[in-house]
């Protein structure tokens, strides 16, 4: 594989899973750690990608405020948005974690709207606050350096004290059989509380992280009620998803 190819493939693995690992890009493009260091090194110097220890993140990852260009997906993320709004109603109260997509929703909600947003979420937070009818709580504690979110044991015990009526979960990978995944076991931590406090829970996810598993397991696909992408329930790719109790959206 030439080296345009291979630095091709990295960078879309980025700008799917956000985050991404040495070991496991090595593991995936069959090359070794140095090679794809090399490449990090060379993407990052060109400002494709964000250098961090042990891998990448997207450049999208440090979105604080909505910018098309640096949203990768950006047209499939909106579509998925505009279908997470349809399960919203006056009065419920969401709890909402990171990631683009999540903040695509934040940006277009109905401005009618009234609703309480808890979110561990800087970026998210920071679109909430400009929505005139919408209350917003920031469950505060550690915060991330890379994903920008509240993390840690303290944020998890204020988690368990809420009962919110929809979670937005975002994902790095969901498979039908393995469940939803992420690689940051402190993110992982949260997310699960997250699931354990929410009645009902929406994963958001654009297509191209479906089939696909990263190292540490969030949840079963059990405990998904609504898997919202931007294609069409009967499209062939959620067939292995059509099986369980998951209503697609």
């Amino acid at each position: 594989m030439l080296k345009r190819e291979r630095q091709a493939l990295i960078l879309r693995e980025v700008n799917i899973h956000n985050k991404v690992l040495l070991p496991d890009l090595s593991q995936h493009l069959n090359v070794s750690e140095d090679t794809v260091r090399r490449d990090l090194q060379e993407l990052a110097a060109t400002g494709k990608v964000i250098r961090v220890r042990g891998g990448a993140l997207s450049k999208s990852y440090h979105v604080f405020s909505y910018s098309e260009n640096e949203i990768y997906a950006c047209h499939e993320k909106t579509s998925i948005a505009r279908k997470a709004i349809t399960l919203l109603r006056d009065g419920m109260m969401i709890l909402i974690d990171g990631g683009t997509t999540n903040l695509e929703l934040a940006r277009i909600l109905p401005l009618e709207l009234k609703a309480t947003f808890f979110t561990l979420s800087l970026p998210i937070a920071m679109q909430l606050v400009k929505h005139p009818a919408c209350e917003i709580i920031f469950v505060g504690g550690k915060l991330s350096k890379n994903a920008k979110i509240s993390t840690g044991g303290e944020v998890i015990q204020q988690l368990l004290d809420i009962r919110p009526d929809l979670c937005f979960l975002s994902t790095n990978g969901i498979d039908a059989e393995r469940g939803v995944t992420d690689s940051d076991w402190e993110l992982v931590n949260v997310k699960k509380a997250m699931i354990k406090a929410a009645s009902k829970i929406a994963v958001l996810t654009i297509s191209e992280k479906l089939n696909s598993t990263r190292r540490i397991k969030v949840c079963s696909i059990k405990d998904v009620d609504l898997l919202v992408t931007e294609l069409s329930p009967e499209h062939e790719l959620l067939e292995p998803y059509s099986d369980s109790k998951l209503s697609l959206l």
